[in-house]
């Protein structure tokens, strides 16, 4: 029997059809308690701009409201899109969110805009960014270092402050970073999984011991929608689908509602492109889950699992980490 690995949740969220912001932003605390309460390893928020279905934008204000509903689970950013920023006010944030809730905070680093170029132009800083992400990070860990003597800037809160920090990646180039820096990598194979085993591959051969990390811990991002059957759980998934396919017909809105027949939605080229990028999805019932996520977990040994369940009732997202949560665990 493969070991069982800690679940974790990634979270956009979400603004569905029919909501708004407020509700959006008020489930996601809702779902911090609640998968919290379920024994869930962390909650994780990502920075994405313009995006009208999309609540997270402001990633470190809202990590802040959700330790502050919660009281075990780690919070943290998957991620900040590094770029956007200035190292020393991310060690600032990130210093600040640690001082109020120590041994809880996670910082996730990306090197993508995580939106269009027009609004990727409009953060000011992304573009001149981009290429120095290795030596941005690098700059960022130092801020977190206890202050040395004459040191002229410094971060404060930050300096000395205990912040795990991940590289997040969706190719190579974040694996092997991560594995140069000897820190942890999780890789965003929800949606982008082409490069998944190779990126894997490269951070464990390459991975050099840190101060921050002897050993290489890899996580997973899969994503799963489980309900009472096969058939509700492939419904709620359309939700997913049509998410997707709205994005790559340049029409992203609110998150849509599940339909009965996703086929008639999509065009042959539509439907092969979103089964691509969602190759790594595990729908169904608790016993589809159970031996889908087993089936993933021993094929790849991912070190930890981020779980992704986009789905539109807040009431059926709730449900579908319960599931997964529970069918996780009966298996061990």
């Amino acid at each position: 029997m493969t070991p069982r690995v800690p679940l974790s949740v990634l979270d956009l969220a979400p603004v569905c059809e029919g909501s708004d912001v407020g509700t959006a932003l008020r489930n996601s605390l809702d779902l911090a308690r609640h998968v919290e309460a379920l024994g869930y390893t962390r909650f994780w928020l990502a920075e994405h701009h313009g995006m009208p279905g999309i609540a997270s934008a402001a990633t470190a204000v809202l990590i802040g409201q959700v330790a502050a509903a919660t009281s075990r689970i780690r919070v943290g950013a998957g991620g900040i899109m590094l770029p956007n920023h200035s190292p020393l006010q991310v060690a600032e944030q990130f210093g600040t969110l640690a001082a109020l809730f120590p041994g809880r905070i996670d910082l996730g680093l990306g090197r993508a805009p995580g939106t269009d170029q027009a609004t990727a132009r409009a953060l000011r800083r992304y573009y001149d960014a981009a290429d120095s992400f290795p030596q941005d990070v690098q700059e960022l860990l130092r801020y977190f270092e206890p202050a040395r003597p004459g040191q002229v800037v410094r971060a404060v809160p930050g300096e000395g402050q205990d912040v795990p920090v991940w590289i997040l990646g969706s190719s190579l180039f974040g694996a092997q970073l991560a594995a140069t820096l000897g820190l942890p990598f999780a890789f965003a194979s929800h949606f982008a999984p082409d490069a998944m085993d190779q990126a894997l591959m490269l951070y464990h051969r390459d991975f050099r011991p840190s101060a921050r990390l002897r050993q290489p811990y890899a996580i997973l991002a899969v994503n799963v929608i489980a309900a009472a059957t096969d058939a509700e759980a492939r419904r709620l998934f359309t939700t997913a689908q049509q998410a997707f396919v709205n994005l790559r017909r340049g029409r992203p809105g609110l998150v849509p509602p599940p339909i009965d027949d996703i086929e008639a939605y999509w065009s042959p080229e539509e439907k092969a492109g979103v089964e691509r990028a969602l190759a790594c999805s595990v729908v169904g019932s608790p016993e589809t889950v159970a031996e889908g996520l087993e089936s993933f977990v021993a094929r790849h040994r991912p070190d930890e699992l981020m779980v992704v369940a986009n789905i539109h009732d807040h009431g059926a997202r709730l449900e579908s980490y319960r599931i997964a949560a529970g069918a996780w665990n009966r298996g061990g």
